[in-house]
């Protein structure tokens, strides 16, 4: 059912094509971080709401606003009710802790819980509470299971700098109490572009639509790819030829899944299959499109 709307406006078709065209989307997106096709409805319904109280003129791009807000709300519930089970995300961002790249995820079957849902516990506990700085290196080293040298290449840090700054985050996290964990707030209606980007480009592989990908991409984009331990992979020039070769190894036909993360400056992803994480991916933009992708693969084994 449609979301309930104010009164109408020039802006209805805008509100009702976005709704047509996307609302299914929005919908398996959220019922794959959540688990229930009756809260994924009832995220996008709120999603919609929100949108209906915007200016519509201020957003370049519905389906990627809607699709961060729809995270975010996702997440926001997901994180609800983990602390309602007097669950802590923030035992797997702690020293010592096992990083998310394996698939030993606990030994009591009823109790486990899959690597994607503690990827996006992490991003819950950390995305409000750290400085971008922070939240990178944590994620990066701690729940993706990445050295810290690979780290500092992809945020252009030194690796000390990198450990630094994960320990004080470790610290930020240990410190912040279950219900202040739940207290994520409301997404606000003005979107980092960032997270805009990094959902178009998801959106696109999901969907295989290369023509979607490429407008993501400058013309003269250039991607490149190495393995984690610097060895170089890959090296692609122009838009056409970067998205057929991001479709082989992302799209709908690779079996990888997609999850934003933000990587300091930079919009950004890291990339699963089989619930194990094998690649992040850094996506440099200006002016809406993504200049210059950069790969860090980690090879099975």
């Amino acid at each position: 059912m449609e979301p309930q709307r104010p009164d109408a406006t020039t802006a209805d078709a805008v509100f009702d094509d976005a709704w047509r065209d996307h609302s299914g989307y929005l919908t398996a997106m959220a019922t794959r971080i959540l688990r229930d096709g009756a809260e994924a409805e009832d995220i996008v319904q709120e999603a919609f709401t929100r949108l209906s109280l915007v200016d519509l003129d201020h957003i370049d791009d519905a389906r990627g606003w809607l699709a961060v807000v729809v995270r975010r709300l996702s997440l926001d519930r997901l994180k609800s009710a983990h602390a309602r089970r007097e669950t802590s995300g923030g035992d797997a961002l702690v020293e010592g802790s096992h990083p998310l790249h394996g698939s030993e995820l606990g030994a009591d079957p009823l109790d486990r819980i899959t690597l994607d849902d503690q990827v996006q516990m992490a991003l819950t506990m950390v995305l409000e509470r750290l400085s971008p700085a922070e939240r990178t290196s944590l994620l990066l080293h701690d729940v993706f299971g990445f050295p810290f040298p690979v780290v500092a290449r992809i945020v252009g840090r030194s690796p000390e700098a990198c450990r630094k700054l994960a320990s004080r985050a470790r610290r930020s996290v240990r410190s912040a109490s279950p219900a202040a964990a739940a207290d994520v707030g409301v997404p606000a209606p003005s979107i980092d572009p960032r997270q805009v980007l990094a959902e178009r480009f998801i959106a696109a592989c999901d969907r295989g639509d290369i023509a979607g990908l490429v407008e993501v991409l400058d013309p003269d984009a250039v991607g490149d790819a190495s393995l984690v331990d610097g060895s170089p992979l890959d090296h692609v020039e122009g838009a056409e030829e970067m998205a057929e070769r991001a479709m082989r190894y992302l799209g709908p036909e690779s079996g990888a899944t997609l999850t934003p993360v933000p990587l300091d400056d930079a919009a950004g992803l890291v990339a699963t299959r089989d619930g194990v994480v094998f690649a992040v991916i850094r996506l440099d933009a200006a002016e809406g499109v993504v200049k210059h992708m950069t790969s860090i693969i980690r090879l099975p084994g």
